[in-house]
């Protein structure tokens, strides 16, 4: 029998991409959906794209509407769902697509969001490296039989996994990274604002979270933490540009002392070898959003600037997808002891 599921805040863009994935999976049944301000509308007429799930009706989002389901995903903004999470049975799997339970450190929350400081969860991206006692793992250790998901950032979860295997392969230095991201205006979610309407956004780029303001460094700083760096510095800046969906980050780390770039190839290939949505490109070769597009696929590419002594990383995501919902799906179904897999789709569409 599939897992019955209720998805939260089914109103906005992960919401409606969590549904979107989780409508062709064929494990998980989607009983309920809920909203804030569209509760009681068809959700047909909100996500007009669903149609195989048009039939539901948003429902308010309350812990008595989400309780009795196998699987609960939250796609709710900051601070919201850890009170609703704590009111959930330990028996339901419980992914949460927002920021609450991503961050160890209770200082780090303060300082970036606010608010009280909810319990950590596993972080739910499954590639990423963890250098451990009895030596470097996988995350998705431990996403396997997780009740508690936390979903990543989607331009934290692309730069820890553009800079993770040259922390753990000790070639690039942990310090002076930078890191320029071009951003779709869907990664701010859908509540109507001024500066991402298309009037302001069409024929420009516009940078945001200037000068270390941003609250995904320190979900960064701590994935580089779980790869091996004690401490680490990053000069993060996003720019909002015209394309929907998608991530285009450029990573910059110093190359380590008496490193080659054989080294430094080596360092990626090993980390990624064999994983389905993480994919080194060969060299000389350099993704571009669009290959990604709909895909719950990270495609990286790689160069050494041996002038500037500097390893480049150069990643491209579907923000929607492996940024958020996919990712969610994925450590989902790791957590669950189904194929990795199901359910995703690893071929962009284009053109």
């Amino acid at each position: 029998m599939p897992l019955t599921v209720a998805v939260a805040g089914a109103s906005g863009y992960a919401g409606g991409e969590l549904l979107r994935l989780l409508a062709s999976h064929p494990e998980f049944d989607v009983r309920t959906v809920t909203a804030h301000s569209s509760a009681g509308r068809a959700l047909g007429e909100v996500q007009p794209h669903l149609r195989s799930l048009s039939h539901l009706v948003l429902a308010d989002t309350t812990p008595d509407t989400l309780a009795g389901h196998d699987v609960v995903l939250l796609a709710l903004p900051h601070g919201a769902s850890g009170a609703i999470s704590a009111e959930l049975s330990p028996d339901a799997v419980v992914v949460d697509c927002g920021a609450d339970h991503r961050l160890e450190s209770a200082d780090d929350w303060a300082a970036f969001y606010g608010g009280d400081h909810a319990e950590p969860w596993a972080y739910g991206v499954p590639e990423l490296l963890l250098r451990t006692a009895g030596g470097t793992v996988k995350q998705r250790e431990r996403l396997a039989g997780a009740s508690r998901i936390a979903a990543p950032g989607c331009n934290a979860s692309t730069v820890a996994l553009s800079l993770a295997p040259g922390i753990a392969a000790g070639v690039i230095l942990p310090t002076d990274i930078v890191s320029v991201l071009a951003v779709g205006p869907s990664g701010a979610g859908r509540a109507l604002k001024s500066h991402l309407l298309a009037s302001e956004i069409l024929g420009s780029a516009n940078p945001y979270a200037v000068g270390g303001g941003h609250r995904h460094i320190p979900e960064i700083q701590q994935a580089l933490r779980w790869a091996g760096a004690e401490t680490s510095t990053i000069s993060f800046t996003p720019a909002i540009v015209p394309m929907s969906r998608g991530i285009l980050a450029t990573s910059t780390a110093m190359l380590a002392p008496g490193v080659s770039a054989e080294d430094v190839r080596a360092a990626w290939e090993t980390a990624y070898a064999g994983e389905p949505f993480v994919q080194l490109l060969p060299e000389g070769a350099f993704p571009r959003t669009a290959d990604v597009l709909g895909a719950n696929t990270a495609l990286l590419g790689l160069a050494v600037d041996a002038t500037a002594g500097r390893v480049i990383v150069v990643a491209a995501v579907d923000n929607l997808v492996k940024g958020t919902a996919g990712a969610a799906v994925q450590s989902l179904n790791i957590a669950l002891s189904l194929p990795e897999t199901l359910g995703l789709p690893l071929d962009g569409v284009a053109p």
